[in-house]
């Protein structure tokens, strides 16, 4: 459930840090009702291409990885599959021997999840067969990200660590200065061009090399405000995306950011607050705000194209760009569909009532998207 819905405080959760965080995760009923849903008649067809089980994702927005066509998903309980991308077919599955807190990560040739005690652990991504074991300092949450021979993952306690994808072994990390008080959450890791993009507590995006763990440039993608430590947190939300020469990403109680991939320089930036990171596509990035609100900006300029506000209050994904539509799951498992364009609701699928936290995936004509109760779909649309 979303971090809009219910404050609870984890005293000394990161202790090598010192500092606190404020659950996302938390099962409790929220303060707003969700918006009842508009009955409409759907101007766009959609079809279920395939569908499986995979085990449940417990309190993690557990994200599958789609590579080569392949897709790579995992369940809370330590069961890694991997499946055919056009049909669903089972090609393999493993224990990972641990309960994981954090999706899969690939890059086609190694599959890599993080367990429950920071335990890094990598597999052959042809068979499944187990590589090696690293440890991360403390808890992960966000999924693995691969790249230039290297995985990088960043803990609870604010620290970036790289490991050799063949080994294991650490080749580097940074250690940043984590805020007296930070989310639960996710935020991720894009790689990208020997570049690692990091979302980090205090609203801040890093860019680091990653071979070196060099820092190339550090952004501001909100700055921290208020009276009290509670109204400070502007932690930057899910996973930044990158589209050309722009890497955006959104902030809890901050803003969306574009910024510049090369230098860093902030191109624009509105003021919105989301516990989920954005989509992007050519023209348009889309958001969806922490009551609910699914939001469309020009890529170019961040003007405000259009607001719907039908999903109030029903803890949206983050959205993605899909054809002609940018689709978003709720909590309450349904996956929608609005026009790029103008934010017309288009269609509609229910999954199987439970949250869907993980971003779908685009995998070529289908989009993927994985449920908390363990369903993993491919959609398309006509």
């Amino acid at each position: 459930m979303h971090i809009s819905y219910r404050w609870i405080l984890i005293a000394g959760l990161l202790l090598l840090a010192g500092c606190s965080s404020l659950n996302p995760f938390s099962r409790k009923a929220p303060r707003n009702e969700p918006a009842a849903l508009v009955q409409f008649t759907p101007s766009m067809a959609t079809r279920t291409v395939w569908s499986t089980r995979i085990g449940k994702s417990g309190d993690y927005p557990l994200a599958p990885a789609v590579v080569d066509a392949r897709v790579y998903a995992a369940s809370a309980d330590g069961e890694i599959s991997c499946l055919d991308a056009a049909d669903g077919k089972l090609i393999w599955k493993i224990k990972a021997g641990t309960d994981l807190t954090a999706g899969v990560g690939s890059d086609g040739k190694v599959v890599v999840v993080v367990g429950a005690d920071g335990a890094i652990l990598a597999f052959d991504a042809a068979e499944g067969k187990r590589l090696w074991k690293a440890q991360a300092s403390t808890e992960v949450l966000s999924p693995p990200a691969l790249g230039n021979g290297v995985v990088i993952v960043r803990s609870m306690d604010n620290r970036i660590a790289a490991y050799d994808l063949e080994s294991g072994n650490r080749r580097w990390f940074v250690q940043r200065t984590a805020p007296a008080l930070a989310l639960r959450a996710s935020p991720g890791i894009l790689m990208n061009d020997g570049i690692a993009y990091v979302a980090l507590p205090a609203g801040r995006l890093l860019a680091l090399a990653a071979l070196t763990g060099s820092p190339r440039w550090d952004a501001p993608i909100a700055e921290p405000r208020g009276a009290t430590e509670l109204e400070r947190v502007a932690d930057v939300s899910g996973m930044p995306v990158l589209m050309g020469r722009d890497v955006c990403a959104a902030s809890y109680q901050g803003r969306l950011a574009c910024v510049d991939a090369g230098n860093g320089s902030v191109r624009w930036a509105r003021e919105l607050s989301s516990d989920v990171g954005p989509g992007v596509d050519q023209r348009y990035v889309f958001a969806s705000d922490e009551r609910g609100n699914l939001q469309a900006f020009a890529r170019d300029s961040g003007s405000s194209l259009w607001r719907n506000t039908s999903l109030s209050w029903r803890g949206l994904s983050s959205p993605v760009s899909f054809g002609r539509a940018v689709a978003v799951g709720d909590r309450q498992g349904y996956l929608h569909f609005f026009s790029r364009e103008e934010g017309a609701l288009l269609a509609r699928v229910q999954i199987d009532g439970s949250a869907i936290r993980a971003t779908p995936i685009v995998a070529g004509s289908t989009l993927i998207v994985q449920s908390q109760n363990g369903s993993l779909l491919a959609i398309s649309t006509e």
